[in-house]
């Protein structure tokens, strides 16, 4: 299951920043995370795709014992993992504010 937790339309036009968390339900780390992102985006514009890993055998085979995990993306370009288990604030504040 997919849901889009920040709207796209909020975001600036000069860059589209997109993270996906592979998350599960009943996961306490997935929740901190997803709070600890939501504290950034008074400073930064982006969308939040959550991703339920438990949906899809071969998620679960990459991502099982290491969710959540965040990747992100920059104007649709290559995925870039970013961290798993706990918010990286330093390395997902360098992705954001990075050209």
């Amino acid at each position: 299951m997919r849901l889009v937790a920040f709207s796209l339309s909020t975001l600036t036009k000069s860059t589209l920043v997109h993270f996906t968390l592979y998350s599960r339900s009943y996961c306490h780390l997935c929740d901190d995370m997803i709070e600890a992102l939501q504290a950034l985006r008074s400073e930064y514009p982006f969308a939040l795709e959550i991703v339920d890993v438990d949906a899809d055998d071969g998620l679960v085979a990459q991502f099982d014992e290491l969710v959540p995990v965040l990747v992100g993306s920059k104007d649709n370009a290559t995925t870039v993992q970013l961290c798993n288990y706990f918010l990286d604030e330093a390395k997902v504040r360098d992705f954001l504010g990075a050209p």
